[in-house]
């Protein structure tokens, strides 16, 4: 497909980036740390971490992984942390011995993490005190051969970093009991690899930085292959892109995902150490009240986020009162930003909120809206920098503009492959490159791309294809509907009907209600005709709101009936 989108690059973006611009990710690092020496890294719980001491910190860790644990180049270590100064000391430590970072989210279960421990063949896990149990339990079905145990408060200062420890454990009883043999305390981990010596490891482009474990667009968990030069060149793309948002002074950025998504970890993580920028990390973002009244103390330059974050901090009646001069960048992705949300956002905040489109197997970024459009605009925006793609019929062959059909991606930020997976990989990469995203898009003539939906999630209707984003969109902006999640159930008349499941806004709301207001918006077969209530609705540990798990609900009780 003919690259349209170049021409509506702002000023200053480049066409193509260098992925040889840093040797690495542990390159990138080491020379933010010397640029920023004396500039706050990192925030958490009112707690900074400078980047001359990140290093220091990250380098004892990497000694201790090397030295005390026999840590060799290629070994595989899981983080299972939420966001706190433990997570970027463990993970650029890791990188730093030439290990491969395979982050676990701290919420799976027990059959969760025994299946991507021994998946990936993880040999040490980082492991917050609050998910020991969890671990503990895995630990009995695989081989793992070290056990770090963490504390929420451990590299917070005297004597703050105590207390957080004993409220937390003793008072709030977060810590269900847990028994690891042999485990190894963070702290002393740290306090050990300062008195060791730290041996550099030459990691190169081609190494594995990370193992990060999708379902992907098909099956089971599985491990993407992210190496070094995928990163790199994805922060190349995305720092490129971002640069004429940026200010003169130090950026702040609000990082509410968690560091182990790819998202957060890509954005916040690595583009935004690259221009030095203070990253305030918010541990429970669940926690919406104390989220906002943390960042009502910081004068944040910029935040990412998922539509339902967005929208649970647009109901909370504090953060309208907050400060927002000094916020130049909001960025939303991991799934689709909803009009309604977008408008709302501009409206509070005087900001606009940018919708920008990723996957794990592309390390993420592959379209972003630029840094100067004023509103929402329903678009994922353009392909970055060094950025092909194509839209292909269910054939293969490539379509035309402002025709549905699947959104292919090819660039330096695409994975190797799925860890030990050749028939995965296979059914997602093309021989020459290309990745196949299995979402439904469109491109118009000035190169701007519209997710329509998943391929797997959209809806059949007598014939006619319905998407659940076009659904969920028009009723997220009735005045009556808080959020809304959109599938198709069985029926034996029209092959399949639209269900909606509604978490109001008001009480009084009635299914006559929302029908009335989707008739005025929606032709006839798109109506949903199923309207269900909830108080909530499913959701990842990002917040994003699980389809999937709705469907299998009906699924059960098609069966149970």
């Amino acid at each position: 497909m003919e690259k349209v989108w170049i021409r509506h690059y702002q000023p200053g973006v480049p066409a193509e980036i260098d992925p040889n611009a840093y040797r690495s990710v542990v390159d990138l690092f080491d020379k933010s740390c010397s640029l920023y020496a004396k500039q706050k890294a990192f925030s958490n719980m009112g707690c900074d971490i400078y980047y001359r001491e990140l290093k220091d910190q990250v380098e004892a860790f990497a000694a201790f992984l090397q030295q005390s644990l026999g840590l060799k180049k290629g070994d595989r270590v899981g983080i299972m942390l939420p966001n706190s100064l433990q997570y970027p000391v463990a993970m650029f430590g890791i990188l730093k011995a030439g290990g491969v970072v395979v982050n676990f989210n701290p919420l799976y279960t027990v059959d969760e993490v025994a299946h991507q421990i021994k998946d990936s063949g993880a040999k040490i896990m980082l492991v917050m005190a609050n998910f020991a149990n969890v671990l503990a339990e895995a630990r009995k079905r695989v081989s793992l051969e070290h056990v770090i145990v963490t504390q929420l408060g451990d590299l917070l200062p005297w004597p703050k970093g105590p207390i957080v420890n004993f409220v937390v454990n003793k008072v709030k009883k977060l810590i269900k009991a847990w028994d690891i043999p042999g485990y190894i305390p963070f702290k002393k981990a740290l306090n050990t690899g300062k008195r060791l010596k730290f041996d550099a490891v030459e990691v190169t482009h081609e190494d594995i930085a990370f193992l990060q474990y999708t379902g992907g667009t098909t099956g089971v968990a599985k491990g993407a292959m992210l190496t070094h030069r995928n990163m790199v060149s994805n922060v190349e793309q995305a720092s490129s892109w971002i640069k004429p948002a940026l200010g003169k002074n130090q950026e702040l950025i609000v990082t509410a995902l968690p560091l182990y998504h790819i998202f957060s970890l890509l954005a916040n993580c690595l583009v935004f150490l690259k221009v030095g920028a203070q990253n305030l990390l918010i541990t429970n973002p669940r926690d919406i009240p104390a989220f906002v009244e943390e960042i009502s103390k910081y004068p944040f330059t910029a935040i990412t986020g998922v539509n339902t974050l967005f929208n649970a901090l647009l109901n909370n009646s504090g953060f309208t009162k907050i400060d927002f001069s000094h916020m130049h960048l909001t960025l939303g992705g991991g799934m689709a930003v909803q009009r309604a949300v977008a408008e709302r956002w501009f409206r509070v905040t005087g900001k606009p909120l940018l919708e920008a489109y990723g996957l794990t197997e592309s390390s993420p970024a592959v379209c972003i809206n630029p840094m100067n459009l004023e509103k929402y605009n329903g678009a994922i925006g353009l392909p970055i920098p060094s950025t092909n793609i194509s839209i292909r019929s269910e054939e293969g062959e490539e379509l035309g503009f402002d025709t549905p059909g699947e959104l292919w991606v090819k660039g330096p930020q695409v994975m190797r492959g799925y860890w030990q997976r050749p028939d995965e990989t296979a059914k997602v990469l093309t021989p020459d490159g290309w990745l196949k995203t299995g979402d439904i898009a469109t491109v118009d003539r000035d190169g701007f791309v519209r997710i329509v939906d998943r391929a797997k999630d959209m809806i059949i209707v007598s014939g006619f294809n319905v998407y659940p984003n076009e659904i969920e969109d028009v009723l997220a902006a009735c005045p009556k509907v808080k959020e809304v999640a959109v599938i198709g159930v069985p029926s034996s008349v029209s092959g399949e009907s639209v269900k909606a499941f509604i978490v109001p806004a008001d009480d009084q709301v009635t299914k006559a209600d929302i029908m009335n207001y989707a008739r005025e918006h929606l032709t006839g077969y798109k109506l949903p005709r199923l309207v269900e209530f909830r108080q909530e609705l499913p959701k990842s540990n990002v917040g994003k709101i699980l389809r999937r798990a709705l469907r299998d609900e009906e699924l059960k009780k098609s069966k149970d009936a």
